[in-house]
């Protein structure tokens, strides 16, 4: 019998970690970015929403590691070290980081979404990870559904369909 697994939905502001035949998901990613790092080897995915680049913009003092860029890339290769992805095998994809507004003034502090890819970037970047594919931009809101036995990212696009990367 065929196992189709289940579909592990992440939350904005939220992370989790899935392995194959396990899919996970998340929708309403407007100026969020998804960020998904996997182990190809090893079947396991990890899957973040982030809505904010930096931490230094929390004025809270239980900080919520897994809405900024900063903190959410860090926590979630933990998460993924801990399911059996390694380390040295990390790839990642990443959809998302609409302009979800357009405002007259131009100023960067409303640029969140491509504030927020290039955040996850920097991140990446960071820890070594290739970035192997992206959607990202446009004005759209996305929903991303990632499979970590095929390491395919299924996207689909208000008003522009399903596509995969």
């Amino acid at each position: 019998m065929l196992d189709t697994g289940l579909v592990i939905k992440v939350g904005i502001a939220d992370m989790n970690v899935v392995t194959a035949p396990n899919t996970i998901r998340t929708s309403g990613l407007g100026s969020c970015v998804g960020v998904v790092i996997f182990d190809q080897v090893h079947k396991v995915a990890g899957l973040a929403h982030i809505m904010l680049p930096s931490s230094t913009l929390s004025k809270a003092d239980n900080l919520n590691r897994a809405k900024y860029a900063d903190t959410a890339i860090e926590e979630l290769l933990q998460l993924i070290g801990k399911s059996g992805g390694k380390s040295h095998s990390l790839k990642a994809k990443m959809a998302g980081g609409a302009q979800m507004f357009q405002f007259q003034n131009g100023s960067d502090i409303m640029r969140i979404g491509p504030r927020n890819v290039e955040a996850v970037s920097l991140e990446l970047n960071r820890f070594k990870i290739p970035l192997i594919s992206s959607d990202v931009g446009g004005s759209s809101g996305r929903t991303i559904e990632f499979d970590p036995q095929t390491t395919m990212l299924k996207i689909r696009t208000v008003n522009q369909g399903t596509k995969e990367i």
